[in-house]
């Protein structure tokens, strides 16, 4: 294990951690993988649980405007043109606590031509006995108020069997139609009558996704889950609380190479785009912070 990782371990439950993007490298509920794992070293492929802030998703061009500002991101989605997932995603996050059971870690973002304001990004992984909890938490350390979104970026994995004979259910009533070059925003519909309505447990099937959800539906604890399993019985669950309203889904599909390998299940505070619609954007004002949780945990019937 090198420095930039850190490993935990509670009861049935073991996760890494990584410096890099912040990620959730790895991790396993009694040696079963719950999340599609990369390796200690080198790139992390299609952002595998970093931590996209502070903004989720994509950026049309990667231009947008603040409160009178005029702002250009770097490009980093060359073929669809967007600024994709953030500014943090490539940075290397320095540990800010550990414990056998927990860790910590933290990140900046700088005032620059891509983003106005100045943030101390954290992120915290503990395993419990019901799974791994997570909390990002944002504060503006600078000036100027910044806009802020969020989301974790994991892929599920359900068990051994293909993606598509998994059952699903997605909480989510509505989803956002995407341009099919760009996959940004075009408006809403509802998942009624559509391929998309996964509110019943159902086999995921060939269906593509790469969507945003909301319209969410919450269980009485307030918090809302999607749930995955294999035809073995094994399964995986992600349950969030509030503070996301937004959803991203997206079943891994890859024009070349391995496929469909898992299921991206991403909470966000905002839509894609959001710097630009100003939908669901977070005005953090110097000295406020915003915090927002999720759980990962196994499953079996």
């Amino acid at each position: 294990m090198t420095a930039t990782e850190h490993q935990i371990s509670f009861g049935p439950y073991t996760a890494i951690a990584t410096a890099r993007g912040g990620a959730l490298r790895e991790l396993r509920h009694e040696g079963r993988d719950l999340v599609i794992s990369f390796g200690a070293d080198g790139g992390i492929p299609d952002y595998r649980g970093v931590i996209c802030a502070p903004w989720p998703n994509r950026l049309a061009d990667g231009r947008y405007s603040f409160d009178g500002g005029d702002f250009q991101a770097v490009v980093n989605e060359e073929e669809r043109g967007t600024a994709l997932h953030g500014l943090v995603f490539g940075a290397v996050w320095e540990l800010r606590e550990r414990t056998a059971s927990s860790v910590r870690l933290g990140a900046r973002v700088e005032p620059g031509d891509g983003y106005p304001g100045r943030l101390d990004v954290s992120v915290e992984y503990e395993l419990r006995t019901d799974g791994l909890h997570c909390t990002v938490r944002a504060e503006n350390i600078g000036s100027e108020v910044a806009p802020y979104g969020v989301c974790p970026h994991p892929y599920l994995v359900a068990g051994p069997a293909p993606l598509d004979e998994w059952t699903v259910q997605i909480p989510a009533s509505e989803f956002m139609e995407v341009s099919a070059d760009r996959l940004l925003p075009q408006g809403m519909a509802g998942v009624e009558g559509h391929a998309f309505d996964f509110r019943a447990e159902k086999v995921l099937g060939t269906v593509e996704i790469d969507h945003a959800f909301t319209g969410l539906m919450p269980g009485a604890d307030g918090l809302a889950a999607v749930r995955a399993y294999d035809p073995s019985g094994s399964g995986v669950e992600l349950e969030w609380d509030s503070s996301w309203p937004w959803l991203q889904i997206h079943t891994a599909d890859k024009p070349v190479g391995p496929s469909r390998l898992g299921l991206a299940v991403e909470p966000m505070t905002c839509p894609p785009d959001a710097f630009n619609s100003g939908t669901g954007v977070i005005r953090l004002a110097p000295g406020e912070s915003h915090k927002a949780s999720w759980t990962i945990r196994a499953l079996s019937r």
